[in-house]
């Protein structure tokens, strides 16, 4: 019998299958009765489950993270699909493959790393092309950014999402540089590459997209400025040098302000030329990834529309159909 992925699910359907765990809640409809939300997941998308009546006991034996056999019935509920769940209980991990139910990039990540280091080692600026250097021959870093999804919920978010968002802004860079002489593209690489390392500690993404304990308390901004002094410090103690005052200065603020505005968690707003280029270029290509994974994710094929997604704050139009 063929896998029943998320995205082949159609409404009425009957689902007796294994998927991923993500994340579960214990909750109390109007009339106080306990029921049980639980977001399952395999490489193909997420759908939201409902256990209605659930003892605790049946809620406890399952855990966020790991595999779970579920049935069930798939229910269009608003104009989305769910799963009203007969059944939950943990499943094996003997035999079961888990590439199944981990999302991936559907690009090759070694030559996604190789596209990196032609960018970052191809630097006119003999520091900034030294610093680099350091980052890249941290072999443990980057095998951890090629691991890294960009999001746990929205964007890039798969094993290698990072790296391939970091390319693609390398490349999105290379484009624009005539247009903009006075923005400094070397520094604005840079930036591009150390913006969102941070996520490499600030996420847990073996079996399951989370936050770690340190990226709840401290978050990626910081944890990537803590991993930029760090490299600095190593570059000083090999060269017997300093590394240049404002140029460092100019790299911290496009890490911490990257986000663009406060409300988004930016401490600082972007204050230099590449900060705000920084800035617009991530958010370019996060929301235009955030859309097409919504449209390519949803499995109500014959729609005109997405649901409606409360982050977005609106529906997606996928466009009419044309006749073949």
């Amino acid at each position: 019998m063929s896998r029943q992925y998320v995205n082949s699910l159609s409404d009425g359907q009957s689902v007796d299958e294994i998927y991923l765990l993500a994340d579960k809640q214990l909750r109390a409809n109007r009339n106080a009765e306990t029921y049980l939300l639980a977001q399952l997941r395999d490489k193909s998308g997420q759908v939201s489950g409902f256990l209605w009546n659930v003892r605790e006991d049946i809620a406890a034996a399952v855990s966020a993270g790991e595999l779970v056999i579920v049935r069930g019935r798939v229910q269009l509920y608003q104009g989305n699909l769910q799963m009203i769940l007969t059944h939950i209980e943990p499943a094996e991990r003997d035999d079961v493959d888990m590439n199944e139910f981990i999302p991936e990039s559907s690009q090759n990540t070694e030559e996604l790393l190789e596209k990196l280091r032609e960018h970052l080692l191809g630097l006119e600026d003999a520091d900034l092309k030294s610093l680099m250097q350091t980052f890249l021959d941290d072999s443990q870093l980057v095998e951890q950014l090629s691991r890294c999804p960009a999001g746990i919920k929205l964007h890039h978010a798969f094993h290698g999402g990072l790296l391939e968002h970091v390319v693609s802004l390398m490349q999105t860079a290379h484009q624009i540089r005539d247009l903009y002489p006075n923005v400094n593209f070397d520094l604005l690489k840079v930036g591009i590459f150390l913006h969102d390392l941070g996520k490499t500690r600030e996420l847990e993404y073996d079996s399951t997209f989370a936050y770690s304990d340190e990226g709840q308390l401290i978050g990626h901004l910081v944890q990537g400025v803590e991993m930029l002094n760090a490299k600095v410090l190593q570059l000083e103690t090999s060269t017997g040098r300093p590394f240049p005052t404002e140029m460092l200065l100019r790299i911290k603020h496009m890490i911490v302000s990257h986000h663009g505005s406060y409300e988004f968690g930016s401490p600082k707003l972007p204050m230099t030329p590449e900060a705000i280029a920084l800035h617009h270029l991530d958010n370019l290509d996060a929301k235009l990834n955030e859309f097409q994974s919504l449209i390519d994710a949803d499995p109500n094929s014959d729609s005109v529309w997405t649901p409606y997604n409360t982050n977005l704050q609106r529906k997606i139009f996928k466009g009419v159909p044309t006749d073949e």
